[in-house]
Order: C-alpha cells, then sequence, then structure tokens
C-alpha cells in the first residue's frame, strides 16, 4: 500500500506540475497583449497624444501635430496588428521564405522579379516633403513601440511559431502595400493567359461567350453602350500555357476562378436625403482573411482630421472622412496590365527581338534566403515592356512558351513614375471637389472608382489611374511584342477618365459595374462585373423613399440576388425530364423571390445547380483548363441558354444533347448530392449550412502535412481546433451576386460554397453630421488570437450593424514625450 500512496502522491505532484505550467506558459502568452491603459514615455515625440480607446477597441488620437498623430497611429498599429504588418512586409519584399521555407518561393520569385520593394525604396524620395514626413514618423511610432516592449514579454503568437523577432520599420515597408495591391487587382493578365491557352482550340466566338461583356445597368454612372466590334486576332506562341499558369502564387494574383476584386459604392444628393444633406455609402470587397484587412481609428489634430479604415502599416486613411468631405472606393475593373510575348534573337538567348533589332535583357541577380534550404539565387530579365514573369512561372510550371519565347509583363504600378501614394496622402487632406480632384491625378494604380460628398452638399465620382491607350488590340490575349505594333501609346487623358460631379439624378452608383469616360468607350477595357448588383442598388434608391444613414445600412446588407431572379426563370423553364424530386424543387424555385438568406433552402438548391450547370455546359470543351473558369459564370450561362445553345452538347458523347436535358440532368444530380449531404427533407435545407464565411489565419489556420498522423478523422478534429481558436467562421446571407456579396469559390472541392470573399468594411457617411457616420469591420479591432478583441465584432457585422465611433473611452492611454 505504502507503494501505490507514493505513486499517487509522485501523479498528483506531477499533474500539479503540468498544470501551472500549462497555466504558466498561457499567462506568458497573454503578455503579448498589448497595454492600452499604461503611459509610456517614448522618443521621438513633440508633444504628449492621447489615445483612447472605445469598447470596440477603436482609438482616438488627439495630437497637437500632424507629425505625432501619425507616430501615434504606427504605435497603436504595432500595439494591435504587428503580425499583419510584418507578413505584408515581407510579402511586397519577396522574403517570406525566409522564415517559413520553401512553401512560400513561389511568392518570393515572383516579388523579386517584379522588383516592388525595389520600386517602393525609390518612391520614397520622389514624395512631397510632408508625405514623406508623415511616412517617417508613423515608421517612428511603430518602432517605438518595437523598443518599448519589455523583453521578457512575448510577442504575438506568429512570431514564437517561427522564433523570429521583427526588424526596424522603413517607410518602404509602409509603401509596398499599394503596389501589392495593384498586383492583385491587376489580375486581368493571368486571365490573358487562360484565354491564351484556350485559343489553341477554341474558336474567337467561343472566346467570347465564355468571357461575355457585361452590359450597363439601366442607370448608373454609365453614359453610353458598347457596340460590339471584330477582335483582331491574337498574336500568340502557344504551348502549354495551362502548365504555367497553375504556379502562379494565388495569393498575390487571383486565379481566374477565384472571386476577383469588388466593391460596393453609391451616394444622394440633398434632394433625396431626409436630412437634406448627402449620404455615401462604402462596403470594399476583398478576400476574408482572420484577422480582416481593416483597422477603424479616428485622427485629430490641427491640421489632420480623419475617421474611418486603416491598412495595419500604412500611416493614411485609406477609406474615410475628413472635416469636410468622405470618399469611399471601388475597384474600377478597367484593364490596366498586358502581357507581350518577346521572341529571342537568333542565336542568342541573351537578347530579344525589337523593332530596331535585337537588344540585350536588362539583367540582375536576386538571392533568396530559405528557411531550413540552401539560399536561391534568381537572375531577373526585363524587356522594354517590363520582367519577365514567365522566367519565374516555368521553375514550378513547365514552359508556358515555345523555346524562343518568353511573356514580358507591362503595367503601370511597374512604373518608376507612380506616385499612387501622394495621392492618398493628398485625398486625406483635401477640402473640396477642386482639391480632390487634384489630389487624385497623381494615380496609377490600381484604378479605382472614387467616390465623394461634402458639406457643401455636392456628390461626384471620379475613376483616377493610368489606363493604357493601346494601337489595335484590346488588352485580352497577350500581344507582338517585337514589330511594336501593339505597343501601347500612353495613357488615356484624365480628362477623359470616367467622372462626374451632381448629376441630375441626385445619386450616383457604382458595383464595378461597366462605366465610361469621355474618350474611346473601350479604353478601359471589357473585363467589368455583371451589372446585378448595381442595377439592385439603383432600383432601391429609385424606389421613391428618402435616403437617410439607416436605409443604406439596411441595403449594404441586401441579400436579393437579382442574377437569381435573372437566370432562375430561364433554368426552370427549360429544365426537362427530371425525377420527381426534382420536380420539387422546380416548383419550389419557381415562387422563390431571390432572396440568399442563409435560413432557406432555396439558395442552396439554386447554387448547387448553378455550379453543375456550369460544369456541363464547359467541361467537355475545356477540358483540364475547365477548373480555372469554373465559376458562378451567369453571363456565360445566360448567353447560352438565349442565345448559343450549342454549348450545351457535350462533344464528348455521339449523342446531340439539348440544353433541356443538360439543365435537367443538372438538377437531378444536384439533388441526389444534397440529399446525400443533407438528408431527404428539402424545407430542412439551409443555404448557411454550407455558406460560411471563413476567415482562416494565414499562418495558423491551415493545416500542414500531418505525416504519420494524417487521417481523415485527425485532420478534421484538428481543423475544428483551428476554427475555434484561431479562424473565424460563421453563417451568412448573400452570394456572389447580391449586395451584401458574400462570393464562393466553385473548383474547392470540399467547400464550393463557402463565402471566402466580400465586404469585411461597411461604411456609410452622413454629411449632415459626419460625427454620425457608421462602421463596421468583421473581425475585430486586434490581430492577436488571445485577445477579445480578436472576433469581438464578427457577430454584429454578420448581422449587418454598423455603429457610430463612441466618444466614452474604456480605454485610455498617454504617449508622453522622452523616454
Amino acid at each position: 500500500m505504502g507503494f501505490f500512496r507514493e505513486l499517487w502522491r509522485f501523479v498528483k505532484v506531477l499533474l500539479v506540475g503540468i498544470v501551472l505550467a500549462l497555466g504558466g506558459g498561457y499567462w506568458w502568452l497573454t503578455t503579448s497583449l498589448p497595454d492600452h491603459d499604461t503611459d509610456v514615455h517614448l522618443a521621438g515625440l513633440a508633444e504628449s497624444v492621447t489615445i483612447r480607446r472605445d469598447r470596440r477597441g477603436i482609438p482616438h488620437i488627439s495630437a497637437g501635430s500632424e507629425r505625432d498623430a501619425y507616430f501615434a497611429l504606427g504605435y497603436v498599429h504595432a500595439q494591435d496588428r504587428l503580425w499583419q504588418m510584418e507578413a505584408m512586409r515581407r510579402l511586397g519584399a519577396g522574403r517570406l521564405a525566409e522564415v517559413v521555407g520553401a512553401p512560400a518561393l513561389s511568392s518570393d520569385r515572383l516579388m523579386r522579379t517584379l522588383g516592388l520593394y525595389r520600386l517602393a525604396e525609390a518612391q520614397v524620395d520622389r514624395l512631397s516633403v510632408d508625405a514623406q514626413a508623415a511616412l517617417n514618423a508613423y515608421a517612428a511610432g511603430v518602432n517605438a513601440w518595437l523598443a518599448g516592449r519589455a523583453r521578457w514579454k512575448a510577442l504575438p503568437p506568429e512570431f514564437l511559431v517561427l522564433n523570429i523577432r521583427p526588424e526596424p520599420w522603413r517607410p518602404a515597408d509602409s509603401l509596398v502595400w499599394a503596389k501589392i495591391m495593384a498586383l492583385r487587382l491587376s489580375g486581368n493578365w493571368r486571365t490573358e493567359i487562360l484565354r491564351a491557352q484556350l485559343s489553341a482550340f477554341l474558336t474567337p466566338e467561343q472566346l467570347d461567350d465564355l468571357w461575355p461583356p457585361a452590359p450597363a445597368p439601366r442607370s448608373s454612372l454609365d453614359t453610353a453602350s458598347l457596340d460590339s466590334e471584330s477582335r483582331p486576332p491574337p498574336v500568340i506562341l502557344h504551348a502549354d500555357a495551362g502548365a504555367v499558369d497553375r504556379a502562379f502564387p494565388r495569393a498575390l494574383v487571383p486565379d481566374p476562378a477565384d472571386p476577383q476584386g469588388a466593391s460596393n459604392a453609391w451616394a444622394v444628393s440633398v434632394e433625396r436625403s431626409r436630412s437634406g444633406m448627402p449620404i455615401l455609402a462604402n462596403d470594399p470587397h476583398l478576400g476574408y482573411s482572420a484577422p480582416i484587412l481593416w483597422y477603424l481609428a479616428r485622427i485629430s489634430s490641427p491640421s489632420l482630421n480623419v475617421t474611418g479604415a486603416t491598412i495595419p502599416g500604412v500611416p493614411m486613411t485609406i477609406l474615410g472622412h475628413n472635416n469636410r468631405i468622405a470618399w469611399g472606393m471601388t475597384t474600377t475593373h478597367s484593364d490596366q496590365a498586358d502581357l507581350f510575348t518577346e521572341v529571342l534573337a537568333p542565336g542568342d538567348r541573351d537578347s530579344y527581338m525589337t523593332p530596331d533589332g535585337p537588344r540585350a535583357f536588362a539583367t540582375r541577380t536576386e538571392v533568396i534566403k530559405v528557411r531550413g534550404g540552401a539560399d536561391e539565387t534568381l537572375t531577373v530579365r526585363a524587356t522594354r515592356h517590363g520582367p519577365v514573369v514567365s522566367d519565374v512561372l516555368a521553375r514550378t510550371g513547365g514552359a508556358a512558351l515555345a523555346e524562343d519565347a518568353v511573356w514580358a509583363l507591362a503595367a503601370p504600378f511597374l512604373d518608376a513614375d507612380d506616385l499612387t501614394p501622394q495621392a492618398l496622402y493628398d485625398l486625406n487632406q483635401a477640402r473640396d471637389w477642386q482639391t480632390f480632384e487634384t489630389a487624385l491625378r497623381p494615380v496609377r494604380a490600381p484604378q479605382q472608382t472614387v467616390t465623394y460628398a461634402d458639406v457643401d452638399g455636392n456628390i461626384g465620382f471620379i475613376a483616377p489611374g493610368w489606363v493604357p491607350r493601346r494601337a489595335g488590340h484590346d488588352g485580352r490575349l497577350p500581344r507582338d511584342g517585337r514589330s511594336g505594333d501593339d505597343d501601347w501609346t500612353g495613357p488615356v487623358p484624365f480628362t477623359e477618365l470616367p467622372q462626374d460631379l451632381n448629376p441630375i439624378t441626385g445619386r450616383l452608383a457604382n458595383a464595378n459595374n461597366r462605366v465610361f469616360g469621355t474618350g474611346d468607350p473601350k479604353a478601359l477595357g471589357d473585363d467589368f462585373a455583371a451589372p446585378y448588383r448595381a442595377q439592385r442598388i439603383l432600383d432601391e434608391l429609385d424606389d421613391g423613399a428618402s435616403q437617410s444613414p439607416n436605409l443604406a445600412v439596411r441595403l449594404q446588407r441586401d441579400a436579393v440576388s437579382l442574377m437569381a431572379r435573372d437566370l432562375v426563370p430561364l433554368m426552370v423553364r427549360g429544365a426537362r425530364g427530371v425525377s420527381p424530386r426534382s420536380q420539387q424543387a422546380l416548383d419550389l424555385l419557381a415562387t422563390w423571390d431571390g432572396d440568399m438568406r442563409r435560413d432557406r433552402p432555396e439558395p442552396l438548391i439554386f447554387q448547387t445547380w448553378l455550379r453543375e450547370t456550369v460544369r456541363i455546359l464547359a467541361a467537355d470543351e475545356l477540358g483540364e483548363d475547365f477548373p480555372r473558369y469554373w465559376r458562378p459564370r451567369a453571363l456565360f450561362v445566360r448567353r447560352v441558354l438565349t442565345e448559343r445553345p450549342e454549348w450545351c452538347d457535350d462533344v464528348t458523347t455521339p449523342a446531340a444533347e439539348t440544353c433541356d436535358t443538360q439543365l435537367g440532368l443538372a438538377l437531378d444530380r444536384t439533388m441526389a448530392d444534397l440529399t446525400e449531404r443533407h438528408g431527404p427533407d428539402t424545407a430542412a435545407w439551409r443555404w448557411g449550412d454550407e455558406h460560411r464565411a471563413r476567415f482562416i489565419h494565414p499562418l495558423l489556420g491551415r493545416l500542414p502535412p500531418l505525416g504519420p498522423l494524417e487521417h481523415p478523422l485527425v485532420r478534421r478534429a484538428l481543423s475544428m481546433l483551428q476554427d475555434h481558436l484561431v479562424n473565424v467562421v460563421v453563417e451568412v446571407d448573400g452570394g456572389p451576386y447580391t449586395v451584401n456579396r458574400a462570393d464562393v469559390r466553385y473548383a474547392d472541392d470540399r467547400h464550393p460554397f463557402a463565402a471566402v470573399h466580400g465586404g469585411g468594411l461597411r461604411a456609410v457617411y452622413d454629411l449632415a453630421d459626419l460625427r454620425r457616420s457608421r462602421f463596421m469591420i468583421a473581425t475585430g479591432q486586434s490581430g492577436n488570437p488571445l485577445s477579445w478583441g480578436y472576433r469581438d465584432l464578427v457577430e454584429d457585422w454578420q448581422a449587418g450593424k454598423a455603429y457610430p465611433l463612441e466618444r466614452i473611452p474604456d480605454h485610455v492611454q498617454k504617449l508622453v514625450p522622452g523616454g
């Protein structure tokens, strides 16, 4: 008995020790959370700064000078989102492989080839003195937090997992963000590659079917419609473009099958507003992540008073208002980038052909450090059009071109003259339409449609950006680089870009739909979003009711799909020969109003049917390239069902299938699939069971290979643990074409209806009293998974709520000169 008593005593001591160790370890991890209450003395401040945080963790910065205000913003960004900032600058500099190893090499190779960080470094000195001062003050604030943090305290969890420490912040670290966004929002050139691959076996007419031009809404910012024209034949060299395309880092350049940058914005004039002053609403749509990209802040100083959405790592307020104007942005979806096919000089692989004969490639050497592996040396080549991107893609995806050709990327964000950050700085300072217009003139990329309202009662919009004039082509396919015939001939003049002030309709709306300037109607390209969201906004604004901030908030959460209202009648009427169970679904859809609420079965049935319909219509023609096209292609399906029924024939069978039979087959497969996953009771099916917004932590939220532990049950259990600890997952209303946009990725077999892209920020600006403007972000202000502020806003975001920034502080902290 004595032995067992001693054993039990040992076990108890061991258990107590384990509990204490775990508790002590957790306590130490919580020291990574910032102190928002204790005053701190910091070198670099001219005067004391007060930071008041409301109950949602939103800082209200009061400073005696603009410089101190930017210093304080850098400080609070570092407090709450340090890892997001670190990941962003490493991504832009092509230095992720240093800390995560070989999986980041494809990203690093592309970034080094494009030279985004080199461009950001050179950009600093070309900005105005005031803009440089803002960047330097912000960097000083970040570095003050890094230097003042007690060394024994933990860094945020990501730094501990990777066992790294952050380097001092530099102004170029802030500027590279705009380059990253320009790259992400100029993804049309990746679609050029897919079109080039498909053009090897599809006709130009078939390519037009796959990417039909989006019509304009019945009434919007647009002032004209496009007449169709025959396109010149592409000048490309065919080979396995699909193999190289799959090598693109998807996080940087969206796959053609991925959701693309999108947003909503509208403004109403004094005549349409209940308060007698304009109202402006904006919700930018980007990929979901935890934390969300945006960080809310209010900044007050004698010369700078801005409130709205900032991005950690960047000193300027991206979307928001100052004391006199408010602004919002939507991606214009213009075509600002082209691939040029460069042919190597005969017998000389170090040169390429130009209109003047052979010319040597410009070259430089980049060394990429790889954690756990040898350094990689990369030779970067560039032509007169831009960097040779096919070099880095071929390393992991195989050759995309013939042996004697390469692809070079031309894009305005790669130009040394790009001063887009200067425009953002000046926008924060703008006081009226004239200074707003002047501020936006330096914008190169990404082109955004910027909606405007001011306290004098004006509304308007401008779509600034460097849009190339193309000679003899429309930019939809890679062009010939050797002759010079397809070279850009300069930019579209600023005065010819889309813009308007105080339209006679009394309202403006844009949801990435087709817009026109006063010049060539085709200058902006042909990749605009379908008009369904824009049309829904205009219909609601034109329903006769005077507008208010409450109505704007309600419209932002609107989940009615005009796309569903458009396609469902065509699909229901066309489906033939279906099973009795499918007929029940047809009866249900026939009376559905298109509301994509998460508690309804109709959205689930329709989206599953549409996904299978796109596959049946296009997969046989596109073959192995189909997954890169597989999206909710509403305009393609509409064209097939109304104009081009030959797509309904399965070219892999001897029979001649019709659209009626194919729609019925797609619905039968849909119902069988949904019954297997959700049971036989159709009325109990819910869109929200599969349509969940997934905010995934980029580092901690994805499972690595599990080696000997690899098993579906183990992987599922660990995935559920991740979703509980570091990911944020909630059911949501809406879909790809609703105002409350929550886009999906059809090609993801595991989660084809998960919401992965949408409005992570919503803002409504009340020009009658800008203090009553309302905001909401999707996850929370903190980027630390251990913080209460990491996910505390997601339920309010899910419900479509938005709030004015509160002035009653929960926490007050002073930054005091000295230290």
